[in-house]
């Protein structure tokens, strides 16, 4: 299953009623890395598909949940494990860096 577009509205209700981590990629259209790492995203979304669930949020324009946990930078990657944040990556990675960390982290 491909990463899901998600808003602000949305965003509480994905990571507070999954019954699987949720691996969340707030991104911007202006960020030349998260443009790089979309292929990325999606593929990880893909292999992974049962074991987590992936969602990307534009952070331009749905700019209440980046706010509430602090994102500052993009990329940011964060995982939510029974709608509680469980970890934080900042910064671009490879598909192999990301699938590694996922693993690392649920």
């Amino acid at each position: 299953m491909a990463a899901v577009n998600v808003t602000d509205d949305e965003f509480d209700g994905l990571i507070g009623d999954s019954d699987v981590p949720v691996v969340v990629d707030f991104w911007a259209e202006w960020c030349g890395p998260c443009k790089q790492m979309a292929p990325h995203i999606d593929a990880v979304s893909e292999e992974l598909a049962g074991e987590v669930k992936v969602a990307k949020i534009d952070v331009d324009a749905n700019p209440i949940a980046p706010s509430k946990y602090g994102v500052r930078g993009m990329p940011t990657l964060m995982i939510f494990k029974g709608g509680k944040l469980a970890a934080t990556h900042l910064g671009a990675m490879s598909k192999q860096a990301i699938t590694d960390w996922i693993k690392q982290s649920v």
